[in-house]
């Protein structure tokens, strides 16, 4: 999504900061989401995404700082004065009414006619695939099935914002993947601008339009998830969004590091000789060699032993530690195609190039 096509800001967070007591959980937050955009809040449990999701709907209020919605500032408004559908990660059902009557709940306390709510309630269920559900109670439904009724009484009266604190995270694996798809198929078709709580790396990078990456009370990044993965701007995201090798290390000369004792071509940008430094590549963009082969042309070409091997069914996560050095390991990703051509045993000496223009410098 193009922000330059796509005018003001729909939600302004503007200099958000919340304390509580000592604890600073925000801290200057400063964010733009624009009209339709599906944005993911995501970090480690701790770091303020939650808050900052209840400052927007106003069941938190900020210390500090302006939450602004289509122009208007709603930082001081009750959250029945703000115009948002929200789902919670407990779904928040209620046990003694049925499907039907959960997506009415909010409908009733509007002008609209009951034929009208009637008809509203059938097309939501239509929306999320639960046509035949109306009748049924919360506990004859599956966790997935409950969570699509959330989804749409949140979606009943048709919010310009809608709020989704980790939607997900009670189902399993299976199910959380094919509603993945839906919840992200069904925003595209509304065109409802979203914003979204996860700590799943995998669900942020597969579901928004930008992740918003947080650490300790601060945004630590923003951009597209492609952007955010493989160009972090600091260890943290780099660490924390996919699996990464993060090794410390330090610049030996204007076009080469050291990392224990591996010594590597590399970018230096800006950096001086003798500055220290944490280096991070990812496992897939570490080329595993053919040791038979002639490789004396290529730099960044390390020996190494099996330490590690890990099963993840599509690929395997192997990881290595470099002849005589007892301080870095280093993982590598090996597809199955790949792992039927060489001997995956512990022990077993491999020969990897890691190439210089996939490695990322970081001041220590």
């Amino acid at each position: 999504m193009n922000k330059k096509d796509l005018g003001q800001p729909y939600l302004q967070i503007e200099n958000v900061h919340k304390s509580f007591g000592q604890f600073i959980a925000l801290n200057d937050i400063n964010l733009n989401v624009y009209a339709g955009e599906f944005v993911c809040l995501l970090g480690p449990s701790g770091c303020g995404k939650t808050t900052l999701l209840r400052i927007i709907a106003g069941l938190e209020q900020q210390t500090t700082g302006l939450v602004m919605q289509g122009g208007k500032d709603v930082s001081h408004l009750p959250p029945a004065k703000r115009d948002f559908g929200i789902v919670f990660q407990s779904y928040a059902l209620f046990p003694n009414l049925t499907a039907s009557q959960n997506i009415a709940y909010g409908l009733q306390n509007t002008p609209m006619p009951k034929r009208q709510i009637e008809q509203r309630v059938k097309e939501l269920l239509e929306t999320v695939g639960l046509e035949g559900f109306s009748k049924k109670y919360p506990a004859q439904m599956s966790g997935g099935q409950q969570q699509r009724i959330a989804l749409a009484r949140a979606l009943a009266l048709s919010p310009s914002l809608l709020l989704l604190d980790e939607p997900l995270s009670a189902l399993d694996a299976k199910v959380r993947g094919r509603l993945r798809v839906e919840i992200t198929q069904l925003q595209k078709r509304l065109g409802v601008t979203t914003v979204m709580v996860t700590h799943d790396q995998e669900e942020a990078l597969t579901m928004a339009d930008r992740v918003v990456v947080m650490d300790k009370g601060v945004i630590a990044q923003v951009g597209t998830p492609r952007v955010v993965y493989q160009n972090p701007k600091t260890p943290f995201v780099a660490n924390f969004i996919g699996s990464t090798n993060l090794w410390t290390g330090e610049v030996i000369s204007s076009t080469q590091i050291r990392c224990g004792n591996i010594l590597l071509d590399a970018n230096i940008g800006e950096f001086e000789v003798n500055s220290q430094i944490e280096i991070a590549i990812r496992p897939e963009s570490i080329h595993l060699l053919d040791s038979n082969k002639q490789n004396e042309d290529l730099a960044n070409i390390v020996s190494a032993d099996i330490e590690g091997i890990e099963f993840l069914g599509s690929v395997y996560h192997i990881t290595l530690r470099p002849e005589g050095n007892s301080k870095v390991t280093i993982t590598i990703e090996v597809s199955i195609h790949q792992a039927r051509q060489i001997e995956l045993n512990l022990g077993t000496t491999l020969t990897i190039q890691i190439p210089s223009e996939h490695l990322q410098i970081f001041p220590k």
